[in-house]
């Protein structure tokens, strides 16, 4: 009995050592899903200014995404600079989750189908115990965001229990070459 106890404890030991990064303890925040989302409005350029860990976001500096609304999904393209130093590209699309559920989903290229949620944007919008797995994002219309701006972001976050202590902040700036021709 002490035995298969010890055995059952080195299992959990192990398994918890091959839980991702990215991965939490506790539950994902309550969020209001049934937003207003005005997609058309939501078109346009929007650089990533912050993120949490996230090993689908391949770029690391001067993310820059690009979205086009098409009247039914918004068409995604990212591009930026990735670990290697190299300017790389991404694309995507977001779009009502296909069931319909009260939100959207997002997928990328090299990733897979999930949901998505706008806590806040630059305007108007009404809007299980175990493990979870959240990326969350903060974009800007600009490569800088000035600070009271990156603090109404955050209270967003913080206003659904979310730790903003996990972001960082990407690179933007003088070093990021942006050619709207052809992306980067």
């Amino acid at each position: 009995m002490k035995s298969s106890l010890i055995v059952l404890a080195l299992v959990a030991v192990v398994a918890a050592d091959k839980i991702p990064d990215f991965v939490a303890p506790g539950k994902c925040p309550a969020v209001d899903k049934r937003a207003f989302f005005d997609m058309q409005r939501f078109a346009g350029v929007w650089y990533e200014t912050a993120l949490t860990k996230n090993p689908y976001q391949l770029l690391q500096q001067c993310v820059r995404n690009e979205y086009s609304f098409d009247g039914h999904k918004i068409t995604a393209k990212t591009t930026g600079i990735n670990a290697e130093g190299r300017t790389a590209r991404r694309h995507g699309q977001i779009a009502p989750m296909p069931l319909g559920e009260p939100y959207l989903s997002i997928d990328y290229e090299g990733s897979f189908l999930a949901p998505f949620v706008i806590l806040d944007t630059d305007y108007d919008v009404d809007f299980s115990r175990g493990y979870f797995a959240d990326f969350a994002f903060i974009f800007s219309r600009a490569p800088s965001m000035a600070d009271q701006h990156m603090r109404r972001c955050e209270a967003a976050f913080r206003n659904i229990g979310f730790d903003t202590s996990r972001f960082t902040k990407t690179v933007q700036g003088h070093s990021c070459r942006y050619d709207t021709q052809i992306g980067f």
